[in-house]
């Protein structure tokens, strides 16, 4: 239910921004496959990579609008507020919410990867943007 919804209210945000859409999909799906194969079964983690699987690109369009650039930097700077703002929407908890923003607001910068669930969202992005390429 939570993906779903989260889906939803992601292609509301993106319109009819079907590369974007399908994109933020795949990424999310192999991410959740990774969580399952590693046999990590942590309500929070399971939260925190599902929202930030849909949510990681959330912040293109504003960053195309504004720096005319989908460059990751421009990405980082812009998603976390809308993501945050969709996720308040969903009642999502506030620890989650918190969690899913530090991991979009980092998404294209390695160093920045503390734990698990923002590993598992690097390596899915990566894997779907070489099948992309």
């Amino acid at each position: 239910m939570l993906k779903e919804t989260a889906i939803k209210e992601m292609e509301n945000y993106f319109g009819a921004d079907t590369k974007r859409i399908n994109h933020a999909k795949k990424v999310t799906n192999f991410a959740l496959d990774i969580l399952n194969s590693e046999k990590i079964d942590n309500p929070y983690f399971s939260k925190t990579v599902t929202l930030s699987g849909v949510f990681h690109d959330i912040g293109i369009h504003e960053a195309e609008r504004k720096y005319n650039s989908n460059s990751g930097k421009y990405q980082e700077i812009e998603g976390p507020a809308i993501a945050r703002m969709i996720l308040e929407k969903m009642n999502i908890e506030k620890d989650v919410i918190d969690r899913v923003c530090y991991i979009i607001g980092g998404h294209h910068t390695e160093s920045k990867i503390d734990n698990i669930d923002f590993k598992i969202i690097w390596d899915a992005d990566l894997i779907v943007n070489l099948e992309e390429d």
